[in-house]
């Protein structure tokens, strides 16, 4: 394969298109948007193609300050294409897949060869989290590629600095630094500061490593700033020029706030992120491990800085979201970048015998593949039993969930077996035919998480939220007012196919309660809050499904 791909320049930007098309594309508007971030930043994109104001992000109609406008620009541009969906909303996020694919393979050819470079990205392709995230509609993505951009750029631009590589002086030093801080100011555009923080801390750790000596001058990091400030502040000027400094301000705020506590509950213990990654990114995690903690001699000044780089980002970003209060799984999603790194390099490390196998590695390899197969296998068993465990679940929201009528594949065990086979097989196959373990052990990988999410997705939506979303689009049709109680969901927004135009009131719960309504109300609450509706007395019962109640309000004569 590997001569195969190094024959032609096309090869591997075609076999790289070919692979993410086979695995992320098929199934990709298959299954509902999920409540909250999916439908969201959906629905922020719906809202600027229905206002044509794409200067400015709005929910609801009212200007939202948590989030920069570039993702959606990239959903919109989607959303023209190919419609008002699923699909079209996740589209963005498969081509950032692709771009972060060829991008890290070209990384990787340029410090070692080729096949680090594919490793690598085989790496990144067949782990978990890294994987799935290109399959959906949240932001962090394009944010991390954006970073990793920036960063590199200014690692390139010292690296030329240095005279490290004659290759690198062909190139020029100010398109890399300059290159490099438009990518990062292209991910403050896309979601915030948080990636100046993370990248000034990065810059900061690599200072204090190098004892205090400046590697690049303070005119070229006033330069990489400006660069990185230039598209931020066009936007962030404009938005003040036109509307004054309420966005800024609030969208500041926001962001003290998203550091400082715990975002809509979203708390967990300091070692939250460590256990997602090391979980999550299986397989790559369990090689990373083997350099994570090594110190490495390499026989190039300039892969021997990258290393530290990537170390650097890696504790940075991992220490930094283990501080901060808010603990959701995506947070910490920059560090698939140095892990698969430091993964692919353990693979190289073994493949050029730079040192020996751990056995304990292996038993990584087969617990983690153990406990996803455990729960593949045990979730349709223990579902097909689930009336026996319903006296004892004391949520009555959570029980009604359960009951849903789901039925299950009797295929559904085959993920299962993919991933137990791609272990066995890299086992036996390493020590001889590392070149051919290592690739089968990526590949299955993502064979399983493309058949578990065929066979298990729908099922978990069935579950969770499907009964609720199918509602609202049946609702979407009249011309009614459309909430939910008493918790938060976007999807009667995206979903419902909310017009602009609306009462000023209909944003205001109250108001659609107990307010002079002039046309229906549909309300979606969950199993235990429904008595509270009653309780108003202007809602009828229309109906109840997996844990959410249904009900209607008419308007007054």
């Amino acid at each position: 394969m590997i001569p195969l791909l190094q024959s032609k320049p096309w090869a591997i930007p075609l076999s790289l298109l070919i692979l993410g098309s086979l695995f992320w594309l098929p199934g990709l508007g298959a299954v509902h948007l999920f409540d909250w971030d999916e439908i969201n930043f959906a629905e922020i994109s719906r809202e600027m193609i229905l206002t044509g104001e794409y200067g400015r992000v709005y929910i609801n109609f009212v200007p939202f300050w948590e989030k920069p406008p570039f993702f959606f620009w990239l959903q919109v541009l989607a959303m023209q294409l190919f419609g008002v969906n699923e699909l079209a909303a996740r589209l963005p996020n498969v081509a950032c897949g692709l771009l972060s694919l060829y991008f890290i393979y070209r990384v990787g050819k340029e410090l070692y060869d080729h096949r680090f470079g594919w490793w690598w990205v085989l790496a990144y392709f067949g782990s978990i989290l890294p994987h799935l995230y290109f399959r959906s509609g949240i932001i962090d993505p394009v944010f991390n590629l954006f970073i990793f951009v920036g960063l590199y750029g200014l690692i390139r631009a010292y690296w030329v600095r240095e005279g490290w590589r004659a290759e690198s002086q062909r190139n020029g030093f100010w398109p890399y630094l300059l290159g490099g801080g438009l990518a990062l100011g292209l991910a403050v555009l896309t979601k915030g500061p948080a990636a100046l923080l993370i990248v000034g801390l990065a810059l900061g750790v690599y200072w204090l490593l190098e004892r205090g000596r400046w590697y690049l001058s303070l005119g070229h990091f006033i330069l990489y700033g400006l660069s990185a400030s230039l598209l931020t502040l066009l936007w962030f000027g404009w938005e003040t020029w036109q509307n004054g400094p309420w966005f800024v301000r609030e969208f500041t705020r926001y962001q003290y706030r998203l550091f400082s506590t715990p975002d809509a509950g979203h708390a967990g213990f300091p070692g939250f992120h460590a256990v997602v990654l090391l979980i999550g990114c299986f397989p790559a995690s369990v090689f990373a491990l083997g350099v994570l903690f090594r110190r490495t001699s390499e026989t190039e000044a300039r892969r021997t800085d990258f290393m530290r780089w990537m170390k650097i980002l890696f504790w940075v970003v991992l220490i930094l979201f283990s501080i901060v209060q808010s603990k959701i799984v995506h947070y910490s999603s920059l560090c698939y970048f140095p892990l698969t790194f430091l993964a692919a390099r353990y693979l190289y490390g073994l493949h050029r015998a730079e040192w020996n196998w751990k056995t304990r590695f292996g038993g990584g390899l087969v617990a983690i593949a153990g406990l996803f197969a455990a729960a593949l296998l045990l979730i349709p068993l223990i579902s097909s039993r689930i009336d026996q465990l319903l006296p004892y679940i004391q949520d009555p929201f959570a029980r009604e969930n359960l009951e849903a009528e789901v039925r299950w594949s009797a295929w559904s065990w085959l993920p299962a077996l993919v991933l137990l086979v791609g272990v066995i097989l890299f086992l036996r196959w390493r020590s001889q035919q590392l070149e051919r373990a290592v690739p089968t052990l990526f590949l299955t990988t993502a064979l399983f998480i493309f058949g578990t999410l065929y066979f298990f997705l729908p099922n978990i939506e069935q579950y969770s939220q499907r009964a609720v979303i199918e509602f609202w689009k049946e609702k979407s049709e009249e011309n009614a007012y459309l909430m939910s109680f008493e918790y938060k969901s976007y999807a009667p927004l995206f979903y419902g196919r909310r017009a602009p135009g609306a009462r000023p009131e209909s944003r205001d719960n109250d108001w659609l309660l107990r307010g002079a309504v002039d046309k229906p109300v549909y309300l979606t609450c969950r199993v235990h809050k429904a008595q509270k509706v009653a309780q108003l007395g202007s809602f009828v019962e229309i109906g109840r499904k997996n844990g959410f109640v249904f009900f209607k309000r008419e308007p007054q004569r």
